[in-house]
């Protein structure tokens, strides 16, 4: 077993450390990441211009790019023997709801889900993590069942784990992905010469977050894990938009 790791949070983050030394007693282990903090990268590719990949004194590779671009370098030609599995994280922070459109996390698994294998998003909910043990512990339970018994090929998982200690983990749940409200406005401001300057806001507070959602599951002190999908066609409106189309 030979399992590529990544994030988006860049190869010193201690969550990449956490879940690399995690998961050597199970599989190989790879780890290509970015040289820098790349969170809200989403799925993006860097195509004008080169990429320049370093091994460093631990065995990692950083790379000047995207989540999305070190598991594709990755898994298309940078290492020598193609991996048979991809986990993204342990992300220093949720993705959950709406998150997971602009989570470079998420955009790496769904990078190796792309390019044809299993792939794993895991993230800690607390921008400050304390308890990287207990989401070290789910990797090691999600990829055992994993090999146990595969998923369908079309399936990636994205996993959230509360920030509390492996003790008062309440245990599993298959959940859906919920919803925020607006994210906030953005925050204006001034450079040193005058110039305007803005801030991207917050994201907006929980909407979507009852029983069944992602936030509902992580508030209650479970794991959630919920399927995601590439195919993003809403296929329940295909008729209806052959229909409103001009004849």
């Amino acid at each position: 077993m030979h399992i590529l790791l990544s994030n988006d949070d860049g190869y010193l983050a201690q969550g990449l450390i956490a879940l690399a030394d995690g998961l050597r007693s199970f599989a190989d282990i790879s780890v290509v990441a970015p040289d820098k903090n790349r969170s809200a990268a989403s799925n993006s590719l860097t195509l004008e211009m080169p990429l320049r990949a370093h091994e460093m004194a631990n065995g990692f590779i950083k790379v000047d790019g995207t989540p999305t671009d070190c598991v594709h370098l990755a898994i298309t030609g940078l290492l020598k023997e193609e991996p048979d599995m991809v986990f993204a994280g342990i992300n220093h922070g949720a993705n959950l709801g709406d998150d997971v459109l602009y989570s470079g996390t998420v955009a790496a698994a769904t990078e190796g889900r792309f390019l044809g294998l299993p792939a794993v998003a895991m993230s800690m909910v607390s921008s400050n993590p304390q308890h990287f043990a207990s989401a070290v512990n789910v990797a090691q339970i999600i990829l055992q069942r994993l090999l146990d018994q595969p998923l369908a090929k079309d399936i990636l998982l994205n996993v959230n784990v509360p920030d509390l200690p492996w003790s008062e983990i309440k245990g599993f749940q298959s959940t859906r992905l919920g919803q925020r409200h607006k994210a906030e406005p953005v925050i204006q401001s001034q450079d040193p010469r005058g110039r305007a300057i803005y801030w991207v806001g917050p994201p907006g507070a929980e909407q979507d977050a009852g029983p069944g959602t992602d936030f509902y599951a992580v508030s209650q002190g479970y794991v959630s894990v919920t399927p995601l999908q590439l195919d993003l066609t809403r296929y329940d409106a295909l008729d209806m938009i052959k229909d409103w189309l001009p004849a």
